[in-house]
């Protein structure tokens, strides 16, 4: 069972989580397309993240009651429909059934951001590092998917985003054919979790619960903040389109590539350690972003900052698993995802907001109290 899962959800992970990109490649160009106004002509990305965010507590109440496999089918079904409904629009040139579709694929998303506590079940706690790592390594896969599709259906023209996002359709399909080899949980087993009564103030006031929480919610919304204004300070200081797209690569490729090791490094230095390694490389991407604009600044900004990101939000995921009970689990992975997801998705619309007002430099200011206040909680809660 367990090594069934461990190939299960990777491979769920990189077909579902290939969605994100495409719609970020595309969704604004297909906005405009429509016909929606250049000022929210990125609303269907925003609503992708927003639909992540909300829909992060039903798929923790899903969970809990109708077990991993029938709540995370139902989710991948959810995201079918959404791709249909966003080819629809396309066909239909209606801009508000694409965002409504745009926001159904937020259900499928959220719950694929809980693979990576799934995959734990059955694992003994040394090897949860290891394992979280593999989940990662199919957002890699998906990283490396999605854009590949969007460059296939350019060769299609006018076909060119009804092909798209067809492909979302296509791989949802073969994410839930992989969830459907997954086993179901014992009826009593799931009968007991539902019964569980979980406050979640009782969480809340679990220092190591709130030490793991922040260090994910920190790694996460930072790199998603920083990551968004940067394309448009790298063309705005004189570097080309190409280089901005070039250096999100980099940055997509330093966020899911430590993933072959990461594991292995939490086995042998700790959770703790890993994640304030990953903090410590957040605040490094907002120094060397200060001191310079040239293009090896940005590059390097945005490298150390998916380094940072995959060794804080793989060590703090790890914390969190390691900071409750089985019977709290999915109460307090819904939380901490919902924490996450909102704040990163805030994140997301502020940047460009912030860039316009304070400049890039300025903006990057921002990294160091929150990284500052993480390592000061895993500090104390260690000393305890």
């Amino acid at each position: 069972m367990k090594n069934n899962t461990l190939l299960i959800y990777p491979t769920a992970q990189a077909l579902g989580a290939s969605a994100a990109p495409i719609v970020i490649s595309l969704a604004g160009l297909v906005s405009i397309a429509l016909g929606a106004p250049k000022d929210i002509a990125t609303l269907p990305i925003f609503l992708l993240n927003a639909g992540m965010a909300m829909s992060t507590l039903i798929a923790a109440y899903s969970i809990k009651t109708v077990g991993r496999k029938t709540a995370y089918i139902i989710a991948a079904v959810i995201g079918l429909m959404g791709a249909a409904l966003q080819t629809t629009a396309i066909m239909q040139a209606s801009f508000l059934i694409f965002c409504f579709g745009t926001a159904l694929l937020g259900v499928n998303a959220a719950h694929i951001q809980t693979y990576r506590f799934a995959v734990l079940e059955g694992q003994k706690p040394h090897n949860h590092g290891k394992a979280i790592s593999r989940v990662m390594l199919g957002g890699l896969a998906a990283a490396i998917i999605g854009p590949q599709i969007v460059v296939w259906s350019g060769t299609l023209h006018e076909a060119q985003y009804i092909a798209s996002f067809s492909g979302i359709a296509l791989l949802v399909v073969l994410q839930i054919t992989a969830l459907a080899w997954l086993p179901r949980r014992p009826q009593a087993q799931l009968q007991k979790q539902a019964a569980a009564k979980i406050s979640i103030w009782s969480l809340l006031k679990r220092p190591a619960y709130v030490t793991a929480v922040l260090s994910g919610v920190v790694s996460f919304a930072l790199m998603a903040f920083v990551m968004t204004a940067a394309p448009l300070a790298m063309v705005s200081h004189g570097h080309h389109v190409n280089d901005a797209a070039l250096g999100i690569q980099w940055h997509v490729l330093a966020m899911y590539a430590p993933s072959f090791f990461t594991g292995k490094l939490i086995e042998r230095y700790g959770k703790n350690l890993i994640t304030s390694i990953g903090l410590l490389l957040i605040a490094l991407s907002g120094g060397l972003a200060f001191i310079g604009m040239d293009l090896m600044h940005f590059w390097g900004t945005l490298i150390l900052l998916g380094l940072g990101w995959n060794f804080g939000f793989t060590g703090a995921t790890a914390l969190v698993a390691a900071s409750v009970s089985d019977e709290e689990k999915s109460v307090a992975q819904g939380l901490n995802d919902f924490l996450i997801f909102s704040t990163s998705a805030i994140g997301s619309l502020m940047a460009g907001f912030m860039f316009n007002s304070i400049g890039w430099q300025m903006l990057n200011l921002v990294v160091f109290p929150g990284v500052a206040l993480a390592l000061a909680l895993i500090l104390i809660n260690r000393a305890k």
